[in-house]
């Protein structure tokens, strides 16, 4: 290794200790990292830029902005209690629909602003109910990351991997949309025998439900119907966005402008509605891997993990399908996609097919998350309003129902995967 290649990787391990130590910020700690390589002349300001992936981040401020939009509307809360009158106040039905409305939002919506959403809705009718709410944000909170793995825009991840990939919206439903379909009735069933037939509540309670008013969250009409509209037109935008030949950024971005000019809500408001700090992060950690792919580590460890598993495919599809789930249960699954995009790329460069390690890599990073309560940003947002509403979710409690389910998710991605390239 050369000094260049050493300075590298020296500054990726930097800023990976800083991010799982959390002692500096990781929006922090990656800009940090990709100044230093400029500095160092590792890379070049025009290196360094050349290594930033805008359509992911363009995809991420385009959504972002565009629910920060749509959230002023009630429209979620308003789906939140008609599925529990749907339920008739049934509890198990409850958090069976609320499984599933989580599922549904992560796919076109931030895990995060999905679980924000609900989980709040959540802890309020199970108040009603008088019942322990943490059975139903656990199941939120899995259901979030597995919804999220379905589609291109539903993870960062998948954003990252369909930009760099070339892959498209209907490609993602077509190969991760199938797997998380099974594991969804997977969850289902196993929340049904775990808590679902535990659930018994007084009549009169399922009742005072069944009296909520879900005309009353809605807070602006016009707005919801432009709202319903534009959600239908940027499904359907991203569905056939590669028979159309427009990138997913553009109308990620373009859907997040059209909203702000129809929605005439407080622009100031909705800016900050975007998380800048992520988008930071995204930026300065590009720049960082880029500087190992600019020196040629990335082309080594590529060749190196052909050479590990014999360059058969099989082997390194199953590789990085439990090597990124595992690593992504106890880390930030964005850094190490970040780091393996490159290396398949690498792998593929060389004439190899690469397309099933594209999907293992998918489902491995999104399920991962599952796997601890620090296992993914979902899991820590609702772990947090959960504890703010006097029903703490501990470290253990988490981990018991969420790893054996990280697990089951990766075992019947497994055998898609198997199936599917065999």
């Amino acid at each position: 290794m050369d000094t260049m290649q050493i300075l590298s990787v020296v500054v990726f391990l930097a800023v990976m200790v800083a991010i799982i130590s959390e002692k500096i910020h990781r929006t922090v700690a990656a800009v940090a990292g990709g100044v230093i390589l400029v500095i160092l002349r590792v890379l070049s300001v025009d290196d360094a830029v050349s290594y930033i992936d805008f359509s992911t981040i363009g995809v991420l401020i385009g959504m972002m902005l565009f629910v920060a939009v749509v959230r002023n509307s009630g429209l979620f809360e308003y789906v939140a209690i008609k599925a529990a009158k749907i339920a008739k106040g049934n509890p198990w039905k409850i958090m069976l629909l609320f499984t599933i409305l989580t599922a549904v939002l992560s796919a076109f919506l931030d895990n995060v602003t999905t679980v924000l959403l609900v989980g709040p809705m959540a802890i309020a009718i199970t108040g009603i109910l008088g019942i322990d709410p943490v059975p139903f944000l656990l199941a939120q909170i899995l259901a979030s990351n597995i919804g999220g793995t379905a589609t291109l825009i539903g993870d960062p991840p998948n954003i990252m991997i369909g930009s760099q990939a070339g892959l498209s919206f209907m490609d993602f439903v077509m190969n991760t949309g199938v797997a998380v379909i099974f594991i969804m009735i997977a969850l289902c069933l196993s929340f049904y025998f775990v808590f679902g037939r535990k659930l018994v509540v007084a009549p009169e309670k399922m009742e005072a439900v069944m009296q909520l008013d879900e005309n009353k969250s809605i807070k602006d009409h016009g707005l919801l119907v432009k709202s319903v509209v534009m959600i239908v037109v940027v499904v359907l935008a991203f569905i056939f966005h590669s028979t159309i030949g427009i990138d997913s950024c553009i109308i990620a971005l373009g859907s997040a402008t059209i909203m702000m000019l129809i929605g005439k809500q407080d622009i100031e408001e909705t800016i900050l509605g975007v998380e800048w700090s992520t988008i930071l992060f995204f930026v300065g950690l590009f720049v960082v891997v880029g500087g190992m792919q600019q020196t040629g580590i990335i082309t080594l460890l590529g060749n190196g993990l052909v050479s590990l598993t014999g360059g058969n495919a099989m082997l390194l599809m199953l590789l990085i399908l439990w090597g990124s789930a595992l690593f992504s249960s106890i880390l930030d699954n964005i850094p190490f996609v970040a780091t393996m995009i490159p290396l398949i790329l690498a792998m593929q460069a060389d004439g190899m097919d690469v397309t099933a390690l594209w999907w293992a890599l998918s489902l491995g990073a999104c399920l991962g998350g599952n796997g601890t309560l620090i296992g993914a940003s979902a899991n820590v947002v609702l772990s947090g309003i959960s504890a703010k509403h006097g029903h703490p979710i501990t470290f253990a409690r988490y981990t018991k129902v969420g790893f054996p389910m990280m697990l089951l998710s990766v075992i019947i991605s497994t055998a898609f995967l198997l199936i599917r390239f065999h």
